[in-house]
């Protein structure tokens, strides 16, 4: 008696399309990870160039004062004046107690209290006058990315990297050890970009990569290179989210309503 045996089929192997596919998205996320990873940090060159592009401000004694900045005045020997806080009007001028309008946009606190203080000399001997900023409203720099708080900050003229990151919290997304702090200005050879290493100065304590920030910096926090390609998966998909709700919300109704209905038999039959 013979048997009839039935050759097994060969295991089909996947669709060229979808290998190649398959290909495509591996290769993608590889390539996105090799981009990002290129390239080392700043070397010493580089810092010094960006640290010396332009003298930074660092005492509030040189902050140049612009509307809508507010100024507070400390004169002892005055009492109109002292200790109270102006703000700056869009004409560049704070009205003040007896020495009526006074221009000091465009000046240092320094000037501003030796101004005061030479209009106070009509009235009081030796008048001593101390200027400050009460309030930093004209300049900013600016911050973008993977942290809690973007958006445009006061410009105090002593704002270090550490502390604007402090201030804007990076969140788990962000590829704390490639910020990227860019220096914009309208002649191109001044511009100036470098990315420092957050990670390495929490680590080691360094903080000679803590660089002053100017007016105008513009600081970025990426996404590190799984949250860059989480963020494209999700720009994707969200065109069809809505769809994708609207075909869920009648059948999550539909599972409730049978649910309550089948509740209320049970207390039917109670």
């Amino acid at each position: 008696m013979r048997l009839q045996t039935t050759p097994t089929p060969a295991p089909r192997s996947a669709s060229p399309i979808r290998q190649h596919s398959r290909a495509g998205k591996t290769a993608m996320v590889a390539c996105v990870i090799a981009l990002a990873l290129t390239g080392c940090g700043p070397s010493h060159d580089q810092f010094i160039h960006f640290l010396r592009s332009r003298e930074n401000v660092v005492s509030s004694g040189d902050y140049r004062v612009a509307p809508p900045d507010a100024i507070t005045v400390h004169a002892p020997v005055a009492p109109e004046i002292d200790g109270r806080t102006y703000q700056v009007r869009p004409d560049g001028k704070v009205a003040l107690r007896l020495l009526g309008e006074v221009q000091v946009a465009g000046l240092t606190t320094q000037e501003v209290a030796d101004k005061m203080t030479k209009l106070l000399a009509r009235y009081y001997i030796d008048p001593e006058v101390v200027v400050d900023v009460g309030r930093y409203r004209s300049k900013f720099y600016y911050i973008f990315g993977e942290v809690g708080v973007p958006g445009a900050k006061p410009y105090t003229g002593r704002d270090t990297l550490l502390k604007a990151l402090a201030d804007a919290r990076p969140n788990v997304f962000a590829w704390r050890s490639r910020i990227r702090i860019t220096r914009p200005n309208a002649d191109e050879a001044e511009r100036a970009t470098i990315i420092v290493d957050l990670d390495q100065m929490l680590r080691t304590g360094e903080t000679n990569q803590d660089v002053l920030l100017q007016e105008g910096d513009i600081i970025e926090v990426p996404p590190t290179p799984l949250a860059w390609v989480g963020h494209q998966v999700r720009a994707v998909m969200y065109p069809i989210s809505p769809v994708l709700n609207a075909y869920n919300t009648p059948a999550d109704f539909m599972d409730s309503t049978d649910e309550y209905e089948g509740n209320d038999d049970h207390y039917d039959r109670d």
